[in-house]
């Protein structure tokens, strides 16, 4: 199978067609995930159309931001993980597939539930305020939980089958998962909480774009440090195996200390209703 490592080098004329010959391969390799990414480019794409026109509100902010930002962090997130999978040996593939189509499926429904109260002008998340909107934000919770289960089988895979290339690299997708899974579990405490704001109510003053409170803590911030640790991490070790090959390893562990430490005083932090950044 063709090796899908981002440090790989293929005579490509051109940085479109080598972005094109990449995603033949993720979607020869995945295509569950591939397609259900494409689908996240296309609601983006309708988000990024629907925001100047639409100057509807949801919790302070105008109702098609949330959905254009998860669209974009979906597609972050099937692309990498059908990239990183694929990178898996042959005995992985037949249990990357049915993980694949299970992680495909449980995205799918979240956007499209996002997508739907989006339209409907109301929250998607902690929105308990009648029996369709408590019915819609549970059935997102049951396949967010899934998708969680799912991402842990991905874990169990990367470490019993090492994925194709120097160590460093293969070290970087396993920790990767692992603080994936640690910022995935943050997304609990903010479904447990109801809100995902500390100190105050959901809504409030934010970071322009991000919408991160800037007022009180805001678990949002090390939930998204963590779930980029799968794109950061893989990159990492890549990068160390091309620079530093002798101590590709042990800088991989020691960058994933320093992030997954980072996470962890992002969210000391919000638990003590600090914010990333106040504001006046």
């Amino acid at each position: 199978m063709e090796t899908l490592l981002p440090f790989a080098i293929r005579p490509t004329p051109t940085a479109l067609s080598a972005a094109a010959g990449a995603l033949r391969t993720l979607h020869r390799a995945s295509p569950a995930l591939s397609g259900v990414g494409w689908l996240h480019v296309g609601l983006a794409g309708l988000a990024l159309v629907l925001l100047p026109l639409d100057h509807r509100h949801v919790m302070g902010a105008l109702v098609w931001l949330k959905p254009l930002k998860f669209a974009l962090s979906g597609t972050a997130y099937l692309w990498t993980l059908g990239w990183l999978l694929a990178d898996l040996p042959a005995p992985a593939q037949r249990a990357v597939r049915r993980l694949g189509g299970g992680v495909a499926l449980s995205m799918a429904v979240e956007i499209a539930i996002i997508f739907v109260q989006a339209g409907r002008g109301v929250s998607s998340h902690y929105n308990q305020s009648s029996a369709l909107n408590g019915l819609l934000f549970g059935l997102m919770g049951i396949f967010i939980a899934l998708n969680t289960v799912l991402t842990a089988g991905a874990l169990y895979l990367a470490w019993r089958y090492r994925p194709q290339g120097p160590a460093g690299y293969a070290w970087g997708v396993r920790l990767g998962l692992l603080v994936f899974l640690v910022g995935s579990a943050l997304g609990g405490l903010m479904i447990r909480a109801q809100q995902h704001t500390v100190g105050a109510p959901d809504g409030g003053p934010g970071l322009p774009g991000l919408g991160w409170s800037t007022a009180a803590g805001d678990l949002r911030v090390a939930h998204f440090l963590g779930l980029h640790a799968l794109q950061a991490l893989p990159l990492l070790g890549a990068a160390l195996s091309r620079w530093a090959p002798r101590r590709a390893v042990a800088g991989t562990w020691l960058g994933a200390a320093l992030y997954a430490g980072a996470v962890g005083a992002l969210l000391l932090g919000a638990l003590a209703g600090r914010p990333l950044w106040a504001g006046r």
